[in-house]
């Protein structure tokens, strides 16, 4: 039995795709897992398969862009486990359904949606653990969900411009976290998926003619990722394999970034 995460405690935002096959690899490597997420019935669906696997898990149902919500999920996993090792922040949305899109056709509730959900309320976490993390001279690793479009974009069938703005915005504060807090044994990377077939993705990964485009687009598997490809990924950035590893972005794309 794999133990690459023996011992540790890991903080995931989210409780379904990426975040919920995180948070069951990351239990098979031996961590502890605490999940936050605002779904009453993913939470309990994801609580019930860590219980399964033997896995020591804590599940809390709150909003993240929600006051206080940021302080309140650090201490349900300090009140549980009596320590954080790892944040692994997935939690996000799309902000189509609230008026993202390209720049001309952006809504200010879209522009507002997407940043308080995808930026701000990460961000808090964030500070959250490595405020935590200072005052009690611990080391520390946070990795935090971006997306490809936030640097290499594909306009005809993903342009939104919030959304683009966001993840490149989760970038620019993971690498300035990154080079801020080092020096004190605290590493924050980022993981930049292509398309992954998730629930928040199921307009794109329905769509005939993205599926076709995919097969140009993400070369290497010619379809949408999987939760699982991301999961891996994560495993590795949040692990001590990556211990001298801190302010990278790494794309698990298919090839997207390198296909036309």
């Amino acid at each position: 039995m794999s133990t690459r995460l023996a011992g540790k405690v890991c903080l995931i935002a989210g409780t379904t795709g990426i975040a919920r096959a995180s948070a069951v690899l990351f239990g098979s490597e031996g961590a502890s897992i605490v999940a936050i997420g605002r779904s009453r019935e993913h939470a309990a669906e994801l609580q019930a398969e860590l219980d399964r696997a033997g896995v020591p898990a804590a599940t809390q149902i709150d909003d993240l862009t929600s006051e206080g919500a940021a302080a309140r999920t650090l201490q349900c996993a300090l009140e549980r486990f009596g320590r954080v090792d790892v944040l692994f922040h997935v939690a996000g949305i799309s902000g189509r359904s609230f008026g993202d899109g390209p720049l001309h056709e952006c809504t200010d509730a879209g522009w507002d949606a997407v940043m308080t959900t995808n930026v701000r309320a990460m961000m808090q976490l964030n500070r959250a653990c490595i405020v935590h993390w200072l005052a009690a001279q611990r080391s520390g690793t946070i990795l935090n969900m971006a997306s490809v479009l936030g640097f290499s974009f594909s306009i005809e069938y993903f342009g939104t411009v919030a959304y683009a703005a966001a993840k490149a915005a989760i970038i620019a504060m993971s690498q300035n976290a990154a080079a801020t807090y080092a020096k004190h044994g605290i590493r924050v990377n980022v993981i930049a998926p292509a398309l992954v077939d998730t629930p928040m993705a199921r307009r794109a990964t329905l769509d005939p003619a993205i599926l076709e485009f995919l097969k140009r687009k993400q070369p290497l598997t010619q379809k949408p990722l999987t939760d699982r490809d991301c999961a891996e990924a994560a495993l590795y950035l949040c692990s001590d394999a990556a211990a001298a590893v801190t302010g990278i972005v790494l794309p698990v794309d298919g090839g997207w970034c390198v296909s036309g």
